[in-house]
């Protein structure tokens, strides 16, 4: 279906994310999307999930929590969120439309292997339903513009839609962090390069143990043209088809032509 695209207004579209069922940016997507849709389901996780990448929960049984009509919690990952969305509360007809955020912070660069946000989208697409991630960037220490992933959304969702995309093809939207009046439009482009983990703080327990923190990322492509990195910071939408197979062609072609 998602080859030739379709109609969001006659969608069955099942939302999630990496950040919980109670985050704001959850809120904000069904808010964003429910005028627009035929019917909406949400499965989520029970508490906050970021950075649990594509992960299953394998060594303990799932819990799903009813919350309200067509809204549930699961005490898992984004990935076991998904699967569980639409292989156990949508069996009966499996959604049209995946949507994963709207998540507090960017997915760009590297982001995307670490995100539970980008990976609940992968799940999606692994279970060949058309999807897609979705995020704010905002700046620490300021608000979150949800406005502007709020009005945004449905725009880009439209868009992408009315054209299509293969399956075995996900699409990851970041929302830049300005006011929704002040974004520049929406730009189509590749997966940018900035590294997590640049900086690790170290500290000392109150029991004398070593331990470490994350610090922030380094940014060494931000401003390098029609990368996700730039064009949001930019001022832009950022959109970027991103897809299950890893497989790195050139690199295929030449180890194959070296080994004859």
């Amino acid at each position: 279906m998602a080859e030739s695209g379709f109609d969001l207004k006659k969608a069955r579209v099942l939302l999630s994310n990496d950040d919980g069922i109670n985050a704001p940016g959850l809120k904000a997507l069904e808010d964003a999307i429910r005028p627009h849709v035929r019917e909406l389901w949400v499965c989520a996780p029970e508490t906050e999930q970021s950075a649990t990448s594509h992960s299953l929960t394998l060594r303990r049984p799932l819990r799903i929590r009813h919350v309200s009509e067509h809204k549930y919690a699961v005490d898992g990952t984004p990935t076991d969120a998904v699967l569980l969305g639409v292989s156990r509360l949508m069996a009966d007809a499996k959604p049209d439309l995946v949507l994963s955020g709207i998540n507090r912070g960017g997915n760009l660069g590297e982001d995307v292997t670490y995100s539970g946000t980008v990976a609940a989208a992968m799940e999606g697409a692994m279970l060949g339903i058309p999807s897609v991630a979705l995020s704010q960037v905002y700046t620490d220490q300021h608000k979150v513009k949800w406005a502007t992933a709020k009005t945004w959304t449905p725009k880009v969702l439209k868009m992408l839609l009315a054209q299509g995309w293969p399956k075995g093809i996900f699409i990851n939207v970041n929302f830049p962090d300005v006011t929704s009046a002040k974004v520049t439009g929406v730009e189509v482009v590749r997966q940018g390069r900035r590294k997590i983990g640049g900086d690790l703080t170290r500290g000392v327990d109150p029991r004398g143990d070593e331990y470490f923190w994350i610090g922030p990322q380094r940014d060494e492509q931000r401003f390098l043209k029609g990368t996700d990195l730039a064009s949001c910071y930019a001022g832009a939408v950022s959109v970027t088809a991103l897809a299950l197979d890893l497989t790195d062609g050139t690199t295929l072609r030449k180890l194959k032509a070296g080994l004859k």
